[in-house]
């Protein structure tokens, strides 16, 4: 499942645009571009490095969000609100990382960290930060 970054909503993974609002979905697969939490890549080399790239995005949730989330944090689990917001955050960040690396001549980020922290400004506003390396990949021959 993906989650629209405009309205939050639940969609398949296949989905072109958000059954809810119409939205084109972003997602982070780009089978082109490489994205991996490990320094290397398998069957791959590291021809070029262009260095550290990082991306971060602030969320909050709404008036109508932090009412919803109040409520289920009374009866404990899951704050199906801040989920969806974090999920949102977490694509952007992912897309906003991939764009910069692109930019740069990238065909990969290696070494892909991805951090979220609470900015402690009583406003329930939450941070997702991205950084890795845009590297230039080849495949080796076998």
């Amino acid at each position: 499942m993906s989650y629209c970054t405009n309205c939050g909503k639940k969609n398949l993974d296949d989905a072109v645009t958000c059954k809810s609002c119409g939205t084109s979905i972003e997602t982070i697969s780009d089978s082109k571009f490489l994205i991996v939490t490990t320094p290397t890549v398998a069957g791959h080399k590291i021809t070029k490095v262009f260095g550290i790239v990082t991306s971060i995005t602030p969320r909050t949730r709404g008036v109508k969000g932090k009412i919803i989330a109040g409520f289920q944090s009374a009866f404990g689990g899951e704050i199906t609100s801040f989920t969806t917001e974090l999920e949102k955050g977490r694509i952007e960040t992912i897309n906003r990382l991939s764009e910069k690396a692109k930019n740069l001549g990238a065909n990969a980020v290696v070494g892909l960290d991805l951090e979220t922290t609470d900015l402690g400004l009583q406003m329930g506003v939450v941070a997702i930060s991205a950084t890795g390396t845009a590297v230039v990949i080849e495949k080796i021959d076998d």
